[in-house]
């Protein structure tokens, strides 16, 4: 990294980031009304392709990521999977294509749980509690870094 250099672009007023060049990454399609989920029943568990991709990794490797990147404040809205073996980070709609780190795996779309659900390990927040994605190149980082802290300390990431 370079010295003098900000690590991270801040937004300013309309959405842009600093310098005005390009829009920021929003969430896209979060709007409307919750869809059913498969084979029917309950409406509680969102399921949204277009706003967000989904990053999961092993659950040790991902809370040492978790806790790098809330250090940062840079970490987004993370879940953990029904069984607590895997942790998923919500991430902007489609990093899943350009996404290749060893020891994670990224897929389109994501699942989105009511706010009040356990299973958040940083809910979405805010007065719409709506889901913030963590920039994905900042994800990769504190991963990275994770996985460095973890063998470091004799234990395995993955």
């Amino acid at each position: 990294m370079a010295i003098g250099v900000s690590q991270y672009r801040r937004l300013t007023a309309g959405g842009l980031l600093a310098g005005g060049s390009a829009p920021a990454l929003r969430p896209d399609g979060l709007g409307g009304e919750p869809t059913s989920c498969p084979g029917g029943g309950s409406t509680a568990v969102r399921s949204v392709p277009v706003g967000y991709d989904t990053v999961t990794v092993a659950v040790r490797h991902g809370l040492e990521a978790v806790d790098i990147l809330r250090l940062r404040r840079a970490c987004g809205s993370v879940l953990q999977s029904a069984g607590g073996s895997a942790i998923a980070f919500l991430v902007p709609a489609g990093t899943a294509a350009g996404w290749h780190l060893p020891g994670s795996s990224c897929t389109a779309g994501a699942a989105l749980l009511p706010p009040t659900d356990p299973r958040w390990v940083m809910p979405p927040s805010g007065p719409s509690a709506l889901a913030r994605p963590t920039d994905a190149w900042v994800l990769r980082s504190a991963l990275c870094e994770a996985a460095c802290t973890l063998t470091a300390s004799g234990l395995s990431p993955f």
